[in-house]
């Protein structure tokens, strides 16, 4: 049997080198690999060169791309054919293939790296191998992964069967590390900004989940390649193990805090927000939020964009929380959640989001990412009635919110609060209602945004009809005039903003 053995990442290859050759396996290796293992490991191996006849060249990019080497693999040994080719050119069959790529994602990622490096990075003879190797599976072994050389080489020492089957799955997983490779090659390469012909995404999973949405249904939290930050980068400080909704809706709660300038707390329920407040002092902060709806707050997630204080975590008193979010904690702070033992506490970090990505069966759906500058001074005053310099203020806080409630949202705000909402309802008047009814007296002169344009006069109507004293909107409905109207009847100042935020 022969071995070819080409790695990058050296981890446990001198002790699997060795195994295979008590095993009576002949090796062949390329420039470092060979280096360390004839001259670390004094194993008898036979250079990559020896074989071809040809020397390496340019540098390294080409050695291993030569029929001696992919005849030996690609060789189908129950071919007579193929078997009489290899002889009549004395090829010899290779039987094991070791091989992992260039570390295109560690130098693509580093600060101030070149495109010049980033290219030499770019591996070509190895997943060249990788891909022939895996290709004839039932008869070469391809190895990709470090974790895999001590089962492997248990069995060859004890000459037991690899079967079909294992085989099959070692094809399978060197055919997605090469895949994922030539996707973030093709990612560094491409403008992520725009949206692409022909797409491939590279994930890798960090752990699994003890069950999905329900019971019954199997997950994993998987993290994008080349990416850091956002939930599925958080450090889990304390606590169960998270749970798959728990992670969607503290997905939902990070956004939403992350999106405001200011220090803000947000209280995730069903991926919405029942509570949501900004405030210079972050207990006054968390306070309101929570005030806002105390009874959905009861099992919540909560979201901070500041680093959480002692007196704010004391301010939780005996409110069960499943999450706790934040880029950081002081030490009071800790010392105050450790006495909550089921309270998952995690430290997350910001992300940058260019592409929205929404699966559906099937398919996939990808937009640009809802991270439009807003520009206040483009918002029209629509009405007769103009809104307060307080109103004002609220309206931009109620129009930010609303960009993180379910469509057809509703947000009801008033002091950098939310007061009520309604969402996911099939009309907006249904929403409206909901908002007021959450609001109960606070609805009263607070400020009312919706994430779309108001259909018929009818918004309006049921907005005054709870005391709303401010509305903010997109406009852009045929029948805007009517609207208008309806607003300077009822006295309610009315802001058009001409920009959509619906989030399905």
């Amino acid at each position: 049997m022969h071995a070819l053995i080409s790695v990058y990442d050296k981890t446990n290859i001198i002790p699997f080198a060795k195994s295979l050759a008590k095993s009576g396996v002949q090796l062949v290796s390329t420039g470092g690999t060979q280096k360390l293992l004839t001259e670390e490991a004094s194993l008898a191996v036979t250079p990559v060169a020896e074989v071809t006849q040809s020397p390496e060249m340019l540098d390294g990019r080409v050695k291993t791309l030569h029929p001696r080497i992919h005849g030996g693999i690609l060789a189908l040994r129950d071919s007579k054919d193929h078997m009489q080719q290899l002889q009549d050119y004395s090829i010899n069959p290779i039987d094991i293939v070791v091989s992992n790529l260039y570390p295109f994602e560690e130098v693509s990622s580093k600060s101030g790296v070149t495109l010049s490096e980033v290219v030499e990075n770019i591996d070509i003879g190895g997943p060249s191998m990788v891909r022939a190797a895996a290709k004839n599976f039932a008869s070469v072994l391809i190895i990709i992964d470090p974790e895999d050389y001590e089962w492997i080489s248990d069995r060859i020492s004890s000459n037991q069967i690899i079967s079909f089957d294992e085989r099959k799955s070692l094809a399978a997983k060197a055919f997605q590390h090469v895949a994922l490779y030539d996707t973030l090659v093709s990612s560094y390469l491409n403008d992520e900004t725009t949206l692409p012909v022909e797409l491939t995404l590279a994930y890798r999973q960090k752990y699994t989940l003890r069950y999905g949405e329900n019971p019954h249904q199997n997950a994993a939290v998987y993290s994008k390649v080349q990416s850091s930050g956002g939930l599925s980068w958080a450090t889990q400080v304390q606590g169960k193990e998270l749970s798959f909704n728990n992670i969607l809706d503290a997905e939902a709660a990070w956004n939403t805090v992350t999106d405001f300038d200011t220090d803000t707390v947000a209280i995730i329920k069903h991926h919405n927000p029942c509570g949501l407040a900004s405030h210079k002092e972050q207990v006054t902060a968390y306070t309101r939020a929570f005030e806002g709806d105390p009874i959905s707050a009861y099992g919540g997630i909560v979201a901070f964009n500041r680093i959480v204080d002692g007196a704010t975590c004391q301010a939780f008193g005996s409110t069960f929380y499943e999450v706790v979010i934040a880029p950081g904690y002081t030490p009071e702070a800790l010392q105050v959640l450790e006495r909550r033992k089921n309270l998952r506490v995690l430290i997350a970090e910001e992300t940058d989001t260019n592409l929205d990505y929404r699966f559906i069966l099937g398919g996939l759906l990808i937009q640009s990412a809802d991270i439009i500058e807003e520009d206040v001074t483009t918002w029209q005053v629509v009405t007769t009635q103009k809104p307060t310099v307080k109103q004002f203020e609220d309206m931009k806080f109620a129009w930010q919110a609303a960009k993180h409630v379910k469509s057809n949202a509703i947000v009801l705000a008033g002091d950098q609060t939310l007061l009520g909402m309604g969402a996911g309802q099939p009309n907006r008047v249904t929403s409206i209602h909901l908002a007021i009814r959450a609001a109960g007296e606070q609805a009263a002169n607070s400020v009312l945004a919706s994430d779309a344009m108001f259909p018929f006069p009818d918004n309006v109507e049921a907005a005054a009809a709870g005391g709303i004293g401010a509305i903010v909107q997109p406009g852009g409905s045929i029948r805007d005039a009517e609207i208008i109207e309806a607003a300077n009847q009822l006295s309610i100042p009315m802001v058009f903003t001409g920009i959509r935020h619906f989030k399905h």
